[in-house]
């Protein structure tokens, strides 16, 4: 299995439109974050997890020629708003699946209301084929997959457990039972906005004691804002098997 990180970044991405802070005009191409989202790369299938709105960047950036899985966390714009450009996807492998709570679906449905009509559908959008998940283990092909259920403030999202690897995004709240999901797994994926406390996500300190506890061989921070630092700097003080993230980083399980 193979991760890339296509975008580490919080909702407004790094450098931040108008911001004066000094993270935002790094010349360190680690200090510039697209939205979050990975793919991952299992035997010859690639599985998104989240379409953001920097969907097309992220695709030419890396190459990536076919889509076979969307996995959904959750609803927010900086996870959902780049479906529009699974088109060239769509035009050459057909229907692209996607997983989501029922609840994500529907709000996908009013947004983008084109690409799931039935009748008179514009014969340039695209189409997918749904499939609603809960918190229970689905399977892609003969992977199987583990949402893992946590709170981001008021909003259910969902992570995944997908073999040794796990990805958790937008987390502020986890329930001892969905940690116990993650017991053995050796890479863990963990939001870590800022230094500074946070009502809906973790800030570096929820994330490095949320790490101690799960025990991960490796972990690496995302959902990154500008407020986090300089990439150098704040890697230079974390623990010896955490790091931080960065867009296009490219790591094998």
């Amino acid at each position: 299995m193979e991760v890339t990180f296509l975008g580490t970044g919080t909702s407004q991405g790094i450098p931040v439109i108008g911001s004066t802070h000094p993270v935002c005009f790094s010349k360190d191409s680690k200090d510039k974050r697209l939205r979050v989202s990975v793919m991952v790369k299992w035997k010859e299938y690639n599985i998104l997890i989240d379409c953001g709105p920097d969907f097309r960047a992220q695709m030419l950036a890396n190459n990536i020629t076919h889509l076979d899985a969307i996995l959904y966390t959750h609803e927010h714009n900086d996870h959902t708003a780049g479906l529009d450009d699974i088109r060239p996807f769509f035009f050459r492998q057909g229907d692209i699946p996607i997983y989501a709570h029922e609840r994500v679906l529907r709000s996908l449905k009013k947004r983008f209301e084109y690409i799931f009509q039935t009748e008179n559908k514009y014969p340039g959008a695209p189409s997918v084929a749904e499939n609603i998940i809960i918190n229970e283990d689905f399977h892609f092909k003969d992977l199987s997959i583990t949402p893992i259920n946590v709170m981001h403030n008021r909003l259910q999202v969902f992570g995944f457990r997908l073999e040794d690897f796990a990805y958790l995004t937008d987390v502020k709240t986890i329930e001892k039972e969905e940690t116990a999901k993650l017991k053995g797994v050796k890479v863990l994926v963990i939001n870590a906005l800022r230094h500074e406390p946070h009502h809906s996500h973790f800030n570096l300190q929820d994330a490095l004691e949320f790490i101690e506890e799960v025990q991960p061989q490796k972990a690496y921070l995302t959902h990154i804002s500008h407020l986090m630092g300089f990439h150098e700097e704040v890697q230079a003080q974390l623990p010896n098997n955490v790091y931080l993230a960065y867009d296009n980083l490219k790591i094998s399980i």
